[in-house]
């Protein structure tokens, strides 16, 4: 069993009180808009991270963290991506990796907007984790906790960080 803390969208922000959420998972997803390096290696001092860049990432960024990811976890396919869409509005560059790779469960950023959606068409579970930084339009920070069992996804735990001022 894998304990997963999934993030996005920091935009340089790195907050404190995530410290104590990494340390109650075994490895950390972020699924791009990250900012700046630094972000990525406060959370890579205390577990193992996985991270896409978004469109707001630099060149420093890009160096370090692809576009996309894709892996297994225990015995589920993993696609993490920043700009993705949702079921029933995948953008073309996404929908055929889906196509492609049918992951069981895939990962985006980009919109701000926490989402945990079903996709029946495509058998997999889609996951926007919100955004865990301080730009942008959103209210509230947020981020994902979850299990990975087997091929087993469960767990799902939203955490709200606070007000994103």
């Amino acid at each position: 069993m894998r304990k997963i803390l999934l993030l996005s969208d920091t935009h340089g922000h790195f907050n404190e009180k995530l410290v104590k959420y990494i340390n109650t998972v075994d490895e950390v997803w972020h699924a791009g808009d990250i900012g700046v390096v630094d972000v990525c290696k406060q959370i890579e001092k205390l577990k193992p991270l996985k991270a896409v860049y978004g469109n707001i990432d630099g060149q420093d960024v890009r160096i370090e963290y692809p576009e996309h990811q894709i892996f297994l976890c225990e015995q589920v396919k993993v696609f993490i991506t920043h700009i993705g869409g949702y079921p029933g509005k995948y953008n073309p560059a996404a929908r055929k990796i889906i196509q492609e790779e049918k992951p069981k469960l895939f990962i985006c950023g980009h919109s701000h907007i926490l989402k945990i959606m079903f996709d029946k068409k495509n058998d997999l579970l889609h996951l926007n984790p919100g955004a865990a930084g301080v730009h942008g339009f959103h209210n509230v920070k947020t981020v994902l906790r979850f299990c990975i069992d087997g091929s087993e996804i469960k767990n799902m735990e939203i955490i709200e960080l606070g007000k994103r001022a």
